[in-house]
């Protein structure tokens, strides 16, 4: 079967971490999610972190060329041979074109990129009813999870607060850079015969046995 060199599409909102989480644990691969990579490089102060400072310390955008860099050190550790699933690059078509010159590199290419489609107001009405407590940072959701007490949190008793990221006008910006940036890879990858679109709703089974069942059909699984 074929190698799963996998990657997620979706916009803020659309359960990509989630969804990747359970794919990893079906294939037993890494998620390599490039936020995750940038604070370890910085974090570690390794050479490409090093770089990627100097650029954030100026208050610049680091280069994707930085960025690759990172991600071509991680795909080279072990536990990446055997497949991976890359959560937030490619964010851009250039970036995807980046990709696959560093894959060619090791003579791979990306085998399958999976898009979760979730409308607009849906993703706005997830987000924008999530609050978090000021004090021991518990998750509340007015319509999925709401505390027994309006604004107070069950747990200890601390305010309920939504955050700047969860309020309507910051996620309508999200949206729009998704849509404007990331969005043209979905035909980028469609046109290549790459692209698997999947709903957010999960199965009464679970999103593992989702994820387990999408596998099947990619031919990663028996």
């Amino acid at each position: 079967m074929e190698k799963p060199r996998i990657i997620l599409l979706g916009a803020p909102g659309s359960g990509k971490g989630t969804r990747a989480v359970a794919l990893c644990e079906v294939l037993g691969i890494p998620q390599i999610a490039t936020g995750d990579l940038f604070r370890k490089n910085l974090k570690e102060m390794t050479e490409i972190g090093k770089i990627a400072k100097g650029y954030i310390d100026r208050g610049e955008l680091v280069p994707d060329e930085v960025t690759a860099a990172m991600l071509k050190d991680r795909l080279a550790q072990p536990d990446a041979k055997n497949g991976f699933v890359l959560d937030g690059f490619p964010r851009s078509v250039k970036q995807a074109e980046i990709l696959d010159k560093l894959l060619a590199e090791s003579g791979e290419k990306i085998t399958s990129v999976i898009y979760i489609k979730v409308d607009d107001e849906e993703i706005v009405s997830r987000l924008t009813g999530r609050m978090i407590c000021s004090k021991c940072q518990a998750p509340y959701h007015v319509r999925d999870h709401k505390p027994a007490k309006d604004g107070v949190c069950d747990k200890c008793g601390g305010e309920l607060i939504v955050r700047d990221d969860d309020k309507p006008e910051t996620i309508r910006k999200r949206l729009k850079v998704f849509h404007d940036v990331t969005f043209p890879l979905v035909e980028f990858y469609s046109a290549r015969g790459l692209l698997a679109e999947i709903k957010s709703e999960t199965s009464a089974r679970g999103i593992n046995a989702d994820m387990k069942d999408l596998s099947k059909k990619l031919g990663f699984i028996a």
